[in-house]
């Protein structure tokens, strides 16, 4: 075979996202993306509801994702990938309009939160691989103006993601430090994903 994909068929990727799209596309690995079914705001409301952390959260939702897909998608390999935000021991959810992501962004000013990357891959029913990393996230101490500049900046985009930010965009100038992988920051944690498909025997 030529190139560093081995695997007899593409990943399926059972996501949405554009970014870990955009992840997997740069890595040179062959995906099918094909979104699951689930009703992922149900899944997390039941497990809010039995106080679970952000951890388990984003974990139980990749999980889900990626059984969901498989179970229509016998024999391939399929990736389910999810990614939550604990702040002050609370886990946030993504901002249902621009006035919750205003008040979510000033209440990170000056503070530090975790984003919680997971992801799952399943074939035939069985997980084959899983894994949570995580990302510290430290804002800068900013004002009111501030925010409303970088929302006009940003537009439409801070209701696409958990934290109302794309660091790869305008959401750069809210932090003074990072501690993670980009990758785990756009949500797929891609060098311990690499590490498993190495072994499966799908990568060079």
């Amino acid at each position: 075979m030529h190139g560093l994909w081995q695997g007899e068929a593409p990943l399926i990727l059972a996501s949405k996202s554009m970014a870990r799209r955009a992840l997997l596309a740069a890595a040179a690995i062959p995906f099918e993306p094909l979104a699951s079914a689930v009703d992922e705001r149900a899944i997390e409301m039941t497990l809010r509801d039995k106080h679970a952390g952000a951890a388990e959260i984003a974990a139980r939702l990749a999980e889900a994702k990626a059984r969901s897909v498989a179970a229509h998608r016998p024999g391939r390999l399929v990736l389910g990938a999810d990614q939550t935000l604990a702040f002050e021991g609370r886990s946030l959810s993504k901002p249902g309009t621009l006035t919750e992501a205003r008040a979510q962004l000033l209440g990170f000013s000056g503070r530090t939160h975790e984003l919680q990357s997971a992801l799952y891959v399943v074939r035939d029913g069985r997980v084959l691989f899983e894994t949570v990393a995580t990302a510290r996230m430290t804002c800068r101490a900013y004002d009111e103006e501030f925010v409303d500049r970088y929302m006009a900046a940003a537009g439409e985009a801070v209701l696409a993601s958990v934290g109302a930010y794309q660091i790869e965009g305008p959401g750069i100038h809210l932090f003074e430090a990072i501690e993670g992988d980009n990758a785990t920051i756009l949500g797929l944690p891609l060098l311990p994903l690499l590490g498993f498909l190495r072994r499966e025997g799908c990568l060079a």
